[in-house]
């Protein structure tokens, strides 16, 4: 365990290395910070921070930069997410309060993110998995083909063509449409498996074939592996702040360009901010930078992920709050459609 003291220089050092880039010395402690302390106490505090690995020096005769492990003991200390002004709130909300439909929700939430981060911005569409199922219509397209579209509490929009193995008239499509609706309407998409598998016996049986390929089209449509999406935005803001990485930005673009490392990253969010720093991310192309998620909902169910990508030594309370302020407008958004 830290002692207070020794925290108070760590936090010093994080808050001046992030504003400068510029290793940090025991002189520019003094000079900045009100410790309460002597230049010797402070030169032996950092010896002590050093040699327990929070912070390095990069070249000799240099001041000291934090490390992972001393970002994690800044970030473990806040004192929980630092509230934005009336202002700030107020930006937010009437920037993400003029979207027309979801993907502008989330367009304008990753530029928005993008912008007041100066990080890369991720935005997950809402999981169609957890979502609830508001309609459901079956349109003939023509004698074996229909046209499914789905909507869900979310907002997300899932529209599917089928092709169907025989012909349906105008009553069986009817009956079709009639008993799917009844069956997935105000259900969670993740249950369609109990709700629709036998769902085919309860129709005529030359009836049963194109109602089993309907069925299978709209568990299809569900599927995680399917239906997950993550928006990405801000990529130049990482060449702009290429002094502020240890390591090469090609691995880290490459990574970015990856949906499934994407999905990765906001894989396991929950409703609180969380943080994960250098080699704490899961992918190694990316254990060079820092990582700061929250997720966003209908009331307690988390359905999907809101975060930032950037340099470790990233101004970390307000990226935290833009990362918790974002995802709660989300949330308002999504309970109030």
């Amino acid at each position: 365990m830290l002692e207070e003291r020794r925290l108070a220089v760590l936090r010093a050092i994080v808050e001046d290395y992030v504003a400068t880039r510029e290793p940090v010395g025991s002189k520019a402690l003094v000079e900045r910070h009100a410790l309460g302390v002597s230049s010797a106490t402070i030169r032996n505090d950092m010896a002590a921070l050093e040699e327990d690995g929070y912070i390095a020096q990069p070249h000799t005769s240099a001041g000291r930069i934090p490390t992972d492990l001393g970002y994690r003991a800044f970030v473990d200390r806040l004192a929980g997410v630092k509230p934005m002004s009336a202002a700030e709130r107020r930006a937010i909300a009437n920037f993400l309060a003029g979207a027309v439909d979801l993907d502008d929700v989330v367009a304008r939430s990753v530029r928005l993110l993008a912008q007041i981060t100066r990080q890369v911005a991720l935005v997950q569409y809402p999981s169609l998995v957890h979502s609830t199922v508001r309609h459901l219509e079956v349109v003939r397209i023509s004698e074996t083909r229909l046209l499914l579209v789905l909507i869900a509490d979310t907002g997300r929009v899932e529209q599917r063509s089928v092709d169907l193995p025989t012909p349906l008239d105008d009553e069986a499509l009817g009956r079709l449409r009639q008993r799917t609706s009844e069956a997935v309407v105000g259900q969670k998409c993740e249950d369609f498996a109990t709700i629709l598998g036998d769902l085919a016996e309860s129709f005529p049986r030359d009836e049963r074939p194109a109602v089993a390929v309907v069925v299978s089209t709209l568990m299809e449509t569900t599927l995680d592996s399917v239906e997950q999406r993550i928006m990405l935005g801000g990529t130049a803001n990482l060449a702009r702040n290429r002094d502020a990485f240890s390591v090469s930005l090609e691995p880290v673009l490459e990574a970015l360009e990856e949906q499934v490392v994407l999905l990765r990253l906001l894989g396991e969010v929950s409703g609180e901010v969380s943080v994960r720093i250098g080699h704490e991310n899961p992918v190694e192309d990316l254990q060079g930078t820092s990582v700061v998620a929250a997720g966003y909902g209908r009331g307690e169910s988390v359905v999907a992920g809101v975060g930032i990508v950037g340099p470790t030594h990233m101004d970390y309370p307000g990226t935290m709050s833009s990362v918790h302020a974002v995802a709660q407008y989300l949330s308002r958004i999504l309970d109030e459609n």
